[in-house]
């Protein structure tokens, strides 16, 4: 998930990050689809590594927003297979695949994983009864409904967790469609694909995360190889940048392209012609996909983050890290954000206006290889806490701003009102002149006859659509007509004809009147009379509700001191202050009392968002801010060496300010490793009673019986707190936290009750590697772990062959050669393939030497520039994400081509420390001028130029120089020079050898 809105934001400030790909649509001759050759050259550049992340594939497989759902699992995985098809042909992987399911996430994460999963089971509830009414109207009206569809119900999404049949249904079919595919397709005979199922912990993108820093542990490592990943969770933008690749770009669906997104009234199944229906698959199947490059992204940043007369040499790698870091704060999957952090509000900014003013006092970055600098990050948020009442008040002042002039456009625009020269009004108001069928003037109209309506024609219409002075007139002329008709009896009847004589009047329109006088009476006589009811029933009612509510608050007072007592004795563990407020269903909005604009703002939010009393606040503020502050460096290192505890959570729904961040320094952050849950202690944790399907039959009471000694995990109403927001989505679930020890003891003690395929489903495994037959490696791994080997042997394979390294065993899952491998998924007409087409081995991960370094590698070679000086420019004018500054492709979208990759031929060859390259430019002068225009790529523009230690790429003209030479020089190349990137006093991971990590100046 990620930072919410962080994608928009971004493309907005950085347009040029974002390139729309370009895909080749496949032929059709006689009617007959041929497929694309994956073996011929990709129109969006060449590409060495995919990763995907495959939940992004599968939620929109299984329940997509843009067309009819799937009837059947099978196929959901067909739609999958036909997804990542797609994808790949964009792509065009040469050397890597991976494919990487969500399995068991930190205990961190559970947390946002079981608020989003009882949201989804409530919305699934939801939809269900919504067509259940709709088949029964549509019974009334004598449509003859088929028993299955009344008995189908939508697809519980939350069987997209680990530890579900239909997790272990996609691992299998994973499986085979790889193995088809490199069984069949030439294109594939190269690439290598690697498996991360749901039976091996950790998120996927994060799972990737790993396999990137296992390779680039690997001394043979091509520091030039080429990575896509594809997701759209924004975090992946941050996992981009934490790799310290450059060559690094994401590939995402274009979320904003509106022309392809059909309305939930479009795509109603149950009432859909096959034509609509194929309708709305082609245009799903054209949906646009967008890149974003990571390396553009680079460019910028590294004239953004550049901070002159600095006391130490700028390092734009650890100056990154501190731009990710701070994103952080505006809001991640694992902590709520700041109070008066919101990327809409442009605050990703304020950080880094805040951060580039106090970097030259401070000794050094915040981060450094994923370790906090606490001394640095106080610094920092204690400028943010002193702007906090300012951002809180700014807030507020552009909240009314933005309300009134909404009031003012509906009041403008006339909401009530049709568009064109008619201007009829869009909904029935009361001032209408309305009858109902016998011709009587209908409860509450205006009393006006006919030619009162043809005299006030403008008027009537004018006070439709509000207009105060039409509104007053109308009005007037109908009190006229109650009044002269008030007094009419039977006995003035004789007298009617004169009176309409005299005034000009029809007897018709005269009569008319009188009887409307007569009707309105009549209400008015109702009226009083229900008024009168009303009174004596409220008085009942309101010492009924008086007795209740008294009772309500003795119960109430005898719970809170049973729950709040603790926290008095033993300040150190406020964590049940949490669920002290009752939980009851409802949507309430706790920002309406704290009023955050007001004086004494944090004293309210304290005591209205946690329940406590005001001598509780300071003991509850102490442990938010430590578990804040651990948070932050739980974030931090999962992002940059891997879970360091699966176990630890943020134990509370919000965040503190800013300014309660004193004294932080002292803050000892430790962490215990521990153990992923099992997938169904997870399933437990995360899962709602609704969904119980999921589990196997021994769990489900659990979750239901009111005897479990677990069911107060499982509420069946809970508040969701908007916390000053609009939409339901961004509202705060406020669920009890689950209590780990009393959860793990109460599943664990039905695991002897397990059938022996359910345990099959509550494993850990390892991932995976398939090849085929062509592959580089096919005859040694044959050999070694199929024809020679008699017991389990381990191979290591080195990154220089076919780009891959790590270790590979025999595959434990029953793979054996000459066999066949049958196609687990019904209705796709796949057959059943032969073992010696494919090779499928257990892989593991070369073990990292030590901590992961945020260091470019030796041997890189930057791409070629993309951005102007003009560009670099716009952004310091242009300060907000969400300005004029739009998505800019320089040209017609379709034709725009980004480069990517190495800029020049390159050679390489193994060494001890990594890669060493060379440049081959040709001798004659034109691509001598190229060279020489490489090297002066912000030469002539002295924004940069005349600066002190200017950032890399931004600094005068050296980015390649001298490299007509011959050979890849570090001390003589000025982006490598001094002591960020010089060879010597190194810290690496080959103790004193070569050196493949340039950047001794960590601190």
């Amino acid at each position: 998930m990620g930072v919410p809105s962080f994608f928009r934001w971004l493309s907005r400030k950085y347009p040029k990050i974002i390139s729309p790909v370009l895909e080749e649509r496949p032929q059709i001759v006689d009617g007959v689809e041929l497929p694309i050759d994956y073996s011929t050259e990709n129109a969006n550049g060449e590409l060495d590594n995919l990763y995907l992340d495959m939940n992004g594939i599968v939620h929109p497989c299984s329940h997509p927003e843009n067309k009819p759902p799937p009837e059947t699992e099978d196929e959901m995985l067909l739609a999958v297979f036909e997804y990542t098809h797609r994808v790949l042909n964009m792509a065009r992987p040469r050397k890597v695949l991976v494919m990487a399911v969500d399995g068991v996430a930190p205990r961190a994460k559970m947390n946002q994983q079981r608020a989003r999963r009882l949201g989804l089971a409530k919305d699934a509830e939801l939809q269900n009864e919504k067509k259940e009414e709709e088949l029964r109207k549509r019974e009334h009206y004598g449509e003859v409904i088929d028993d299955s569809v009344k008995a189908k119900k939508t697809w519980d999404s939350n069987a997209i967790t680990p530890g579900t049949p239909f997790m272990d249904k996609l691992a299998l079919a994973l499986r085979y469609w790889t193995a088809f595919k490199l069984a069949t397709d030439p294109g594939w005979k190269n690439l290598q694909v690697v498996i991360s199922d749901a039976t091996v912990p950790g998120e996927g993108e994060h799972k990737i995360m790993n396999f990137i820093r296992s390779q680039r542990a690997d001394p043979e490592y091509n520091p030039n190889t080429s990575h896509c990943i594809y997701g759209l969770d924004a975090d992946l933008i941050f996992l981009g940048l934490a790799t310290h690749e450059p060559h690094f770009k994401i590939l995402r669906e274009d979320v904003f392209a509106q022309e392809y997104k059909s309305s939930k009234r479009d795509i109603d199944a149950n009432n859909m012609t096959e034509e609509e229906r194929q309708i709305l698959l082609k245009r799903d199947a054209e949906k646009p996909f967008l890149w974003l490059h990571i390396g553009i992204l680079r460019e910028y940043l590294a004239a953004e983050l550049f901070v002159p007369r600095l006391p130490f040499a700028f390092d734009l790698e650890r100056a990154i890290d501190d731009w990710v870091f701070m994103c952080f704060f505006c809001g991640n999957d694992f902590l709520p954000h700041l109070p008066c952090l919101d990327v809409r509000e442009n605050s990703i900014d304020i950080l880094l206006d805040i951060w580039k003013k106090v970097l030259p006092s401070m000794k050094t970055y915040m981060t450094c290889d994923g370790q906090l600098n606490l001394a640095s990050v106080e610094v920092v948020l204690r400028q943010l806490g002193a702007r906090e009442p300012d951002i809180f008040q700014t807030k507020y002042i552009q909240t009314q701003r933005n309300e009134a002039r909404y009031r003012q456009n509906n009041k403008r625009n006339g909401k009530n009102v049709s568009k064109g020269q008619d201007r009829h009004p869009t909904k029935v108001n009361e001032q209408l002149q309305m009858y109902d069928t016998s011709g009587n003037l209908a409860k509450g109209a205006w009393n006006l006859t006919t030619s009162d309506m043809v005299r006030l024609k403008k008027e009537v219409m004018l006070a439709n659509e509000g207009d105060d002075r039409a509104l007053a007139v109308v009005r007037e002329q109908s009190e006229k007509n109650n009044k002269m008709m008030q007094e009419i009896t039977e006995e003035d009847m004789d007298k009617v004809v004169d009176f309409a004589n005299k005034n000009n009047f029809s007897v018709a329109e005269t009569l008319k009147k009188k009887l409307a006088a007569k009707k309105h009476q009549l209400e008015e006589k109702e009226a009083e009379e229900d008024e009168k009811e009303a009174k004596v029933v409220k008085k009942f009612k309101s010492e009924d509700d008086d007795l209740k509510a008294k009772i309500k608050a003795e119960v109430e007072d005898e719970v809170d001191n049973e729950e709040r007592g603790p926290l008095v004795s033993t300040p150190e563990q406020p964590t049940s202050i949490i669920s002290s407020s009752e939980l009851t269903g409802g949507v309430i909005d706790t920002d309406d009392t704290v009023r955050l604009h007001e004086s004494g703002y944090k004293e309210r939010y304290y005591t209205g968002k946690f329940n406590i009393s005001k001598d509780q606040i300071e003991p509850l503020r102490k442990d938010m801010v430590k578990s804040y502050i651990e948070g932050v460096s739980w974030v931090l290192l999962y992002y940059y060496q891997g879970c360091p505890s699966w176990n630890w959570y943020y134990p509370y729904h919000y965040a503190p300010f800013a300014a309660d961040f004193f004294d932080i320094n002292d803050i000892k952050v430790e962490f215990k490793q521990g153990e992923p849950f099992l997938p169904y202690e997870q399933l437990m944790s995360v899962l709602p009673a609704a969904s119980g399907h999921t589990l196997p039959p021994i769990f489900r009471p659990l979750m239901s019986d009111v005897d479990s000694p677990i069911i107060d995990f499982y509420p069946q109403e809970f508040k969701i707190d908007m916390n000053g927001k609009k939409m339901s989505w961004q509202g705060i679930a406020l669920l009890p936290f689950i209590d780990e020890k009393r959860l793990l003891e109460t599943v664990r003690a039905q695991y002897p009750k397990l059938s022996e395929e359910e345990r099959a489903r509550n494993c850990r495994n390892e991932d995976i590697l398939l090849i085929s037959n062509k592959n580089a490696n096919y005859e040694k791994f044959v050999k070694k772990l199929y024809k020679d080997s008699k017991e389990h042997t381990d191979v290591l394979f080195r990154h220089f062959k076919t780009g891959l390294s790590g270790i590979v065993a025999t595959d434990v899952e029953g793979f054996t050669l000459n066999g066949k491998l049958p196609c687990p998924v019904h209705g796709g007409s796949l057959p059943e393939l032969s073992t010696n087409l494919f090779l499928k081995m257990l892989y593991k991960m070369l073990p990292l030497p030590g901590k992961n370094k945020s260091l470019l590698l030796n041997g890189y070679i930057p791409s070629k520039p993309v951005l102007t000086p003009y560009d670099l420019e716009s952004v310091f004018v242009n300060k907000s994400g969400y300005g004029r500054n739009r998505r800019g492709f320089g040209g017609s979208p379709q034709y725009t081509e980004i480069p990517t990759g190495p800029y020049g031929t390159t050679q390489y060859s193994p060494r001890v420390g990594g890669y060493r390259s060379f440049f081959y430019f040709a001798s004659n002068s034109n691509n001598n001028n190229n060279a020489n225009k490489m090297g002066n790529r912000y030469n002539g523009n002295n924004n940069y130029n005349q600066q002190q230690n200017g950032p890399p790429h931004v600094n005068s003209n050296n980015d390649y120089r001298n490299n007509r030479s011959g050979g890849y020089n570090p001390e003589r190349n000025n982006n490598y020079r001094g002591n960020n990137y010089r060879q010597g006093n190194n810290r690496n991971f080959n103790n004193g050898n070569a050196s493949r990590y340039q950047g001794s100046n960590r601190r």
